[in-house]
């Protein structure tokens, strides 16, 4: 096999959007889901060297999204499980390797997003491993992230939801980027604006990252799921025939919350690179935006925590994510 891929990302950052334009490309075993190992797999059911917990694991999984697009034999897969899996790495590999060989590939991808808090761990796990981090404008993600109801503020901040959402994504944006500079060479970075609107010049970068061909005239024949067909949030857009995922807060996002949303996010967006609506709203401290930006980060580093290294993870966490494909 082929040094691994691992697409990570901010939830709705484009994450599957450049999964599938490496699956058009060829090459990559296609497995139309996301693994969800360590951010959930691993905190629900625990220990994998143990041999209860993995039972309890495979009769689950065998049930899920993820194995129904394997392409795997259930008894087969649950026996080599059993038998040499003793960690979310081996149970991620012994699948991944089983399906990219069943279709006469040798290289695979795994698109999970919020894989960004364990890439240490999976950068040690999987040595040769290249990890891409995808990022996108904070404003678009926070708009979209809010429509499917994926923004969880606090209780108190449920009219708030896309200033949580923004504080989420600076927070696990800052989190990839810091483990990127710890993973050097293996670590790339690219914007999904860049891809959307000029697709030649970033992939010919990852392709060199990869080393892997990335043709785009092939990647426009095949076009592969969200290529040919976008996974918005948005799917009035596509009726009404403007379909423009680039941008889109500057029509959508409420004046007012707009205001609070750079003045949280702000400073961290233009470091990005990217304008805000009115660049004095980054400068606008005050003791309401130092408070809000102070509980959320305590809070998703506590959550974190909480999911990976206490019981808690069995109430935090639900197997349904396993069969939502994000």
């Amino acid at each position: 096999m082929r040094p691994p891929v691992f697409i990570v990302g901010c939830p709705r950052s484009g994450t599957s959007f450049l999964y599938h334009l490496l699956l058009s490309a060829g090459g990559f075993a296609r497995f139309h889901t996301q693994m969800n190992v360590f951010d959930v797999l691993e905190p629900i059911f625990g220990d994998l060297s143990s041999t209860a917990n993995k039972k309890k694991m495979m009769q689950e999984w065998l049930r899920s999204k993820a194995f129904a697009v394997s392409g795997l034999v259930a008894n087969e897969i649950e026996a080599r499980i059993m038998a040499e899996c003793s960690n979310g790495s081996d149970f991620i590999r012994i699948v991944m390797e089983d399906v990219a060989r069943k279709q006469g590939v040798d290289r695979w991808i795994d698109s999970t997003p919020t894989n960004i808090p364990h890439m240490f761990r999976i950068s040690r796990d999987f040595p040769d491993a290249r990890f891409i981090h995808i990022i996108r404008d904070a404003r678009d993600v926070a708009l979209s992230l809010d429509k499917r109801q994926w923004s969880r503020p606090l209780p108190w901040d449920k009219k708030r939801s896309l200033l949580a959402a923004g504080l989420y994504w600076e927070w696990i944006v800052r989190k990839g980027r810091k483990y990127g500079t710890m993973l050097g060479p293996r670590y790339m970075e690219v914007r999904y604006e860049e891809l959307v609107e000029r697709p030649e010049s970033p992939l010919k970068k990852i392709g060199a990252f990869l080393q892997h061909d990335l043709d785009y005239a092939r990647i426009q024949e095949a076009s592969v799921g969200s290529v040919k067909k976008p996974l918005t949030s948005f799917k009035e857009d596509l009726k009404e025939g403007h379909f423009t995922p680039v941008g889109r807060w500057k029509e959508k996002f409420p004046p007012d919350q707009l205001i609070w949303f750079e003045r949280l996010v702000g400073d961290y967006l233009q470091e990005l690179g990217y304008l805000l609506s009115r660049p004095a709203n980054a400068s606008e401290n005050s003791l309401a935006v130092w408070k809000m930006r102070w509980t959320y980060r305590n809070f998703y580093d506590f959550k974190q925590w909480a999911k990976i290294n206490t019981p808690l993870s069995r109430w935090m966490v639900s197997y349904s994510d396993i069969l939502i494909d994000k």
